[in-house]
């Protein structure tokens, strides 16, 4: 059927052709360079056979229809000339398919994205196959970028302005149901039939069959017409849309993403000017985002996700990661629960649950079956579905059931003693090569590692709180551990869904170690009389999703604390707190988790004011700005991150951003850690960092006086040369 040494080739059925797409060199369908030259030859050679009446488009391959633009392509584009040249020739395309003389049916199965939506958007019609696989969306605003081939004029116009923005504005994909509903697709049937449904729909548009198609207003409800008509269809209602839209879409991102604002100032043109002025206006804002500094960073993060995904964890190609069919875990807490939850549901593994007592392992197959009605409740499961799966989570209050585990994993609260002890039962029930994972945040692997017979087996599996929603599984490896446990624990954790890094043991591994900085920092800010709404609202607008001291509310002050000190112990002063906040411990001050804490948790918004009390410290006007206060915070985890590279706790600065970004929050659109330094310079980098050292010192020499002890030295300036080439040799991360 097709020419394995072209992207289309036309099978005819009749007097239907159904044009597939099959790109021999990618697992997926591209839109790439070779695509608008066989595009145009393909339906010259249709328009011009007086024996084709109508077309199907639709994709040879299993893993779905066209998942949108060559990423590789666009991101080898050097001009913003280039770039909006890019997207001008696919609008050309589009408009040649939506003008085509004979009707043209888009067949999709899988994913229809990006460029792959903006094609089937210029189809007479659209019909999806029901499976799971099935999704659409717009997702170019992930990726710093906004759709080029005339999506942002097609999609407003078919589904509504507000609908269409929302899925431009956030990225979200939709099954075909949902696109069904939305008028996305105009039939969703059985993946069997798809391709002959196709070819009768495009068989009756071809006839000129009269058929009533429901027009946008006829598939609103009368409120979400009136809504229609009166926001979008008159001058001052498309103001008062655009408006609301834009002041929501600060809120979120603070002004820090171009695209969004981009695409709304787009979909604008093209609805107050007309669609030629909205595809011009279009191309040109596609080729500004191509070259701004966001979208380089987000399409670097993509290439690095892309490639973790065939990473093993080691660098022997030759180790292969073991089968796991059964995984234990040790803990029916919030994480214990939630590494068994994304284990059975994701993973598709058998989970055995323990817990010291029955109530304990209750809690946990409660918090499993509480997830899993939120996916019913959704319609993401089937209630059939929800119980097969709580099916596969079985819960014990001793070790049985373990033995034939090929991975267990012990999610309990951090006491050294107890997880060592742990870990000799596991070994006692499970046998000499069962994988015993630790899920501890900040004990030393090592040091667990010590009561095993088969160190070889004990490894780190560091998941990130709530388990089923953070994206981060960061494993740890000691000296000892098997490459076949590190492959196998990183296999396992791309089945539960998660991003994996691996690193080498240490105190803090790398997440916890480059956090404690950066949160120190903002206590030293409140120490010096910053106010804590402006310390976390400038991290907020500088791009983390939550500021430093909400976060230790988040986290617990209480653990904050005893983290604080394993980390101080192993790496000296220049991780220690300032004075005066062990205050808040011992004010039984844990956070959220007791309603006491910075913040209030009372029915009451803001901070809670008495904490200033305890800490003897008076919020005032210090002349720092939210500018300044953001890159000092930020630059103590950059520094430590690049400690971490030093120590060879990283195997890579990809790595080192990613768990950053995925596991910390870290802005995306900054690029990590290294990619951030990387952009900045190592010069400049220098520079601040002494400045914070000597503002440090100094103030320590001043809290030293005022407590009659002699004064702290003033550290002298770094060697410049020496380390600014550590700095851009380990920076350097393109």
């Amino acid at each position: 059927m097709n020419d394995a040494k072209r992207l289309l080739s036309i099978e005819m059925r009749g007097d239907v052709a159904i044009l597939w797409m099959d790109d021999p060199n990618k697992p997926v369908n591209t839109l790439s360079d070779g695509f608008s030259e066989e595009f145009e030859q393909a339906f010259d050679d249709l328009e011009q056979d007086a024996d084709v009446r109508a077309i199907v488009f639709a994709s040879a391959k299993k893993t779905g229809f066209i998942v949108g633009a060559d990423i590789e392509m666009i991101h080898a584009v050097e001009t913003e000339e280039a770039a909006a040249k890019l997207s001008s020739d696919a609008q050309l395309s589009m408009n040649r398919l939506e003008a085509f003389p004979k009707p043209v049916v888009a067949a999709i199965a899988g994913a229809c994205l990006g460029g792959g939506l903006e094609l089937a958007l210029a189809c007479a019609a659209r019909v999806a196959s029901d499976q799971k696989s099935t999704k659409l969306g717009l997702p170019e605003v992930q990726l710093g970028l906004l759709p080029g081939a005339g999506g942002t004029q097609r999609l407003p116009h078919l589904i509504g302005v507000q609908a269409a923005l929302d899925l431009m504005l956030t990225g979200r994909q939709v099954n075909a149901k949902k696109a069904k509903k939305l008028g996305l697709v105009d039939e969703v049937v059985p993946a069997a039939i798809l391709i002959d449904v196709a070819l009768e729909h495009a068989k009756r548009l071809a006839a000129r069959v009269p058929e009533r198609r429901p027009g946008l207003v006829d598939r609103l409800t009368d409120k979400e017409a009136l809504a229609e008509l009166a926001l979008a269809k008159n001058p001052l209602g498309r103001k008062l849309l655009f408006d609301q839209a834009r002041s929501r879409l600060l809120a979120k991102s603070r002004g820090n993403y171009p695209s969004p604002e981009a695409i709304l100032r787009v979909v604008r043109v093209g609805l107050e000017r007309g669609m030629q002025a909205g595809l011009a206006a279009e191309s040109e804002e596609f080729g500004k985002l191509v070259m701004s500094p966001e979208a380089a960073q987000l399409m670097g993060i993509f290439f690095a996700t892309t490639a973790m995904k065939k990473d093993s964890g080691v660098d022997d190609p030759k180790v292969k990661a073991r089968p796991v069919t059964k995984v234990g875990v040790l803990g029916g807490g919030l994480m214990g629960a939630g590494v068994a939850f994304v284990t059975a549901t994701r993973a598709k593994k058998h989970v055995r649950l323990k817990d010291k007592d029955d109530a304990g392992v209750l809690r946990g197959l409660a918090h499993v079956r509480a997830e899993l009605d939120k996916g019913v409740k959704r319609k993401r499961l089937t209630r059939q579905a929800a119980d097969a799966l709580m099916h596969e989570v079985t819960g014990t209050t001793d070790y049985s059931g373990l033995r034939n585990a090929e991975v267990v994993i012990e999610a309990v609260f951090e006491d050294l003693e107890l997880k060592r002890r742990m870990l000799r039962d596991v070994e006692a029930a499970g046998g000499p090569e069962v994988i015993f994972a630790s899920n501890t945040s900040s004990l030393p692997i090592t040091a667990i590692a010590e009561a095993s017979a088969h160190p070889e087996t004990v490894i780190g599996m560091h998941y990130f709180s709530p388990v089923e929603k953070m994206p981060l599984l960061e494993i740890i490896t000691t000296d000892k551990t098997a490459d076949w446990v590190t492959a196998t624990c990183v296999a396992l954790g791309k089945k539960q869904g998660k991003t994996v890094i691996v690193v080498r043991d240490g105190v803090g591994f790398y997440t916890t170690r480059i956090l404690a900085p950066l949160m120190n920092e903002a206590a030293y800010l409140l120490s010096e009389g910053v106010a804590i709404e402006r310390i976390d609202g400038a991290m907020v607008d500088f791009g983390f999703p939550v500021g430093p001291i909400k976060l230790t509310d988040e986290v617990g002050i209480d653990v904050g604390a005893k983290v604080g000190k394993v980390l101080v112990e192993a790496f000296g002063d220049r991780l220690s707190p300032p004075e005066g906040m062990e205050r808040l411990v011992a004010d039984g001050r844990s956070g959220r988790k007791n309603g006491r804490g910075f913040y209030r948790y009372d029915g009451e918004k803001g901070v809670d004011k008495s904490v200033y009390e305890v800490l003897g410290v008076k919020p005032t006007n210090t002349g720092i700005s939210d500018h300044e206060i953001a890159w000092r915070c930020t630059l103590a985890m950059v520094n430590e991150a690049c400690r971490c590279m030093g120590d060879g706790i990283l195997r890579s600065a990809r790595d080192g951003d990613i768990g950053a970004i995925f596991g910390l929050g870290f802005p995306p659109f900054r690029g990590g850690p290294f990619r951030f330094a990387d952009g900045i310079g190592p010069a400049e980098i220098l520079n601040r960092l002494e400045a914070r050292a000597l503002r440090r010192a100094l103030r320590r020499r001043a809290h030293a006086a005022r407590a009659g002890r002699s004064g702290w030295p003033v550290p002298q300036r770094v060697g410049r040369s020496r380390w600014a080439h550590a700095c851009a040799r380990q920076f350097s991360c393109r």
